[in-house]
């Protein structure tokens, strides 16, 4: 069983590192187009092997996508970051260029590869992948939501003191500042949040959440990948397991929460088929109105990349 990493930089081999270390697959391929970089980080990654005591062979290519050549799941973190005096339009330009070409040349070798979107403007770009693959919906979708809820509940594991692993959380919307984080879907060992929490610490850390790339962004000077590389990891795994996991992703919706045509994160099933099921939880007017402005804000976003026919859409 093989799985593709798209983009040996810091999420990409990050990703790649977890699945093999998990024993996710028995083959995990990096590719890249910069010269020997993808064959060094798979290397090198190989070379824990015998430490780290795992089976999961690594391979790295430079733009050679023969060798993903049967990949089960395809992850694309491919993409530049935005750079100064760049415009958001030129951004998403120029990273559809990129995740178009990728999600052709992936296709040729692996028609029946299911594609996970990393690669940033999160929801526009797994729209793009979308239009591109010409394939069904539950078959392309983007990570957001497991990373969104990961910092979440990591947050709220260090107000608390207890542990991460008890904390469940749904969060749902654009990736960005516009995401909705649900405190009324948020349990501790079962025990609603609301309550283990005063309310206004509970607001302070869901506004955070919300700014939690950015956070790390001022810290390091470049975006985070420990974290989202993890998450894309823990993606891949629930779809080759057949674990049939619920977790927020991006996904293609049509009708679901009165919204249609539109990339969102929302929870879902995710299994052997990718997204199984959309879920659809019972909002309330508050929560429903913001999940409509944070769509508002995506859809934006996606009509630029129509305006511009990148994919011939």
């Amino acid at each position: 069983m093989k799985v593709t990493v798209v983009g040996a930089g810091n999420v990409g081999a990050t990703c790649a590192n977890v699945l093999a270390t998990r024993e996710v697959v028995n083959e995990v391929v990096l590719l890249d187009i910069k010269e020997g970089f993808a064959e060094g980080k798979a290397l090198d990654i190989w070379e824990t092997a015998p430490i780290n005591l795992y089976d999961t062979r690594t391979v790295g290519s430079t733009n050679d996508y023969a060798k993903t050549a049967g990949s089960e799941v395809v992850v694309i973190t491919s993409g530049l970051p935005r750079k100064p005096g760049m415009s958001r339009d030129d951004l998403i330009a120029t990273n559809a260029g990129i995740v178009k070409t990728v999600t052709d040349n992936v296709l040729k070798h692996s028609p029946n590869a299911i594609l996970i979107i990393v690669s940033n403007p999160l929801d526009v770009m797994t729209y793009c992948a979308y239009l591109t693959a010409k394939v069904d919906s539950n078959k392309v979708f983007g990570m957001a939501g497991v990373l969104d809820t990961a910092r979440y509940r990591a947050f709220l594991a260090e107000e608390l003191n207890v542990s991460p692993k008890d904390i469940q959380a749904v969060l749902m919307g654009g990736h960005g500042d516009t995401m909705v984080p649900l405190p009324r879907y948020t349990t501790v060992g079962g025990i609603p949040v609301t309550e283990m929490i005063d309310n206004d610490k509970l607001d302070a850390i869901v506004e955070r959440t919300k700014k939690g790339g950015g956070e790390i962004v001022n810290l390091l000077g470049t975006s985070a990948w420990y974290a989202p590389g993890a998450a894309a990891a823990q993606m891949v795994e629930a779809v080759v397991k057949d674990q049939k996991r619920i977790f927020p992703v991006c996904a293609w919706l049509t009708g679901e929460y009165g919204l249609s045509n539109i990339y969102l994160g929302v929870p879902v099933k995710l299994g052997k088929k990718g997204i199984e099921k959309i879920i659809e939880l019972q909002l309330n007017d508050d929560e429903m109105a913001l999940l409509k402005e944070s769509a508002e804000h995506v859809r934006e976003v996606m009509d630029v990349l129509d305006k511009m026919d990148v994919v011939g859409a």
